[in-house]
């Protein structure tokens, strides 16, 4: 009889325990954002029906007069407001900013979403709507987009396509050519590896022949292996960022900003996007250097030096190329595929030069003049000029 009774305790208490932390690692409530006391703010999740889908968005700002920024996230599958909610940014401070969770993903996941017609076509359409719905609940004319990694992908293609209906573009960790960065950071890493004499790392590597093997190449685009030797060295995610699983994996099952079934739901949507046509474009069959050679509007590259995910060095290649009214280069010595999120007061600086020169060239279409800074010199307005501007960053000129 006591047998029995020690069995049914120790049975309790492990059930107790297992309780405990699925309570610890997947917190009941949520689903909202932290609200802001100030009037001129808002802090906001709602929804949007596109075409038979329902996408999810998150309005941030500190002030709604501000200009509008639509943030198309990386992935694609992770919501981009878990970077904003893990690293707090400027942006919100600058910009009213929309954060939205593509069609079949994130806060827009839906488990009859059809692979197949999850397409760079269909997000760019999404991108349209949000920005329609954007501009009218605003009242603002045009907006700012801006992509980061894979966002970038379809970001830069809704600019290209439509002009008219944004301000400028803003090019977080660009997507250029992706198998060629792949390939870039795969030497790269093996070679730091082969220095350290990791020979666990370099077996691993070895196992692989991306440059020679489409089926190489993409079995180890989505392994375990990418992902851990890029945090691992510091040219991932964000340079302090050293475990997906720990930095990103448990810390999103805890984000608030979502239901217990939307934090579930964001991984289920991130492994059902590996098959969506979008992200196969993306990172095997788009060449921005081919496919888009010039923009209507005025377009600011932001690049980690550390990224490898987007190789920084591939970034400046296609920013030298892409022909645009005005144009920047800045660049992040201290961050890796996430610079607007890893470094606050550079981000916030940068973030308001390109709010400044956008506000004032619309304001003074005749100054030709800048200085290396990205700043407008602004006591000199020359005769004769043909309109194009080309702005550099201090920081990308100098490295």
């Amino acid at each position: 009889m006591k047998n029995m009774i020690r069995l049914a305790i120790c049975i309790l208490s492990a059930i107790i325990l297992l309780f405990i932390c699925f309570m610890i690692l997947l917190p009941p409530g949520g689903g909202k954002v932290p609200a802001s006391k100030n009037p001129r703010s808002i802090s906001e999740r709602t929804s949007l029906e596109v075409d038979g889908a329902r996408l999810g968005l998150i309005l941030l700002s500190e002030d709604t007069d501000n200009p509008l920024l639509l943030v198309c996230g990386g992935g694609p599958g992770i919501p981009q407001y878990l970077l904003e909610s893990f690293y707090p940014s400027a942006l919100s401070k600058e910009f009213t900013v929309c954060y939205f969770d593509y069609r079949g993903t994130g806060t827009s996941f839906d488990k009859n979403t059809v692979a197949q017609d999850m397409t760079g076509e269909r997000y760019v359409r999404d991108i349209l709507a949000v920005t329609d719905y954007l501009c009218e609940r605003f009242s603002q004319e045009k907006i700012f987009i801006m992509g980061h990694s894979f966002g970038t992908y379809v970001a830069l293609n809704a600019a290209f396509q439509h002009p008219q209906k944004f301000k400028a573009y803003i090019a977080m960790s660009q997507i250029t050519n992706q198998r060629e960065s792949e390939y870039l950071a795969f030497d790269y890493m093996k070679s730091l590896y082969e220095k350290s004499g990791d020979k666990k790392m370099i077996k691993a590597f070895s196992k692989y022949n991306i440059r020679e093997s489409g089926k190489d190449y993409n079995e180890y685009f989505f392994s375990g292996l990418r992902d851990k030797a890029m945090h691992e060295l510091g040219l991932g995610t964000a340079r302090k960022m050293h475990s997906v699983i720990t930095q990103i994996f448990f810390p999103s099952l805890r984000c608030l900003a979502y239901t217990q079934k939307e934090r579930i739901n964001i991984w289920r949507g991130k492994i059902a996007s590996q098959n969506f046509p979008v992200a196969q474009d993306a990172i095997s069959r788009f060449n921005a250097f081919e496919q888009v050679k010039a923009l209507e509007i005025p377009v600011y590259f932001v690049a980690g030096k550390y990224d490898y995910t987007c190789c920084t060095e591939l970034q400046k290649k296609y920013y030298d190329s892409l022909k645009a009214p005005e144009k920047a280069f800045y660049l992040f010595e201290n961050s890796a595929h996430s610079p607007l999120y890893e470094e606050y007061e550079r981000a916030e600086e940068v973030l308001r030069e390109i709010k400044m020169n956008k506000e004032w060239s619309e304001k003074n279409k005749k100054c030709k003049r800048w200085k290396r800074t990205g700043r407008f010199v602004r006591d000199e307005i020359p005769h004769s000029w043909d309109a194009r501007l080309t702005v550099v960053s201090k920081k990308a000129s100098d490295g």
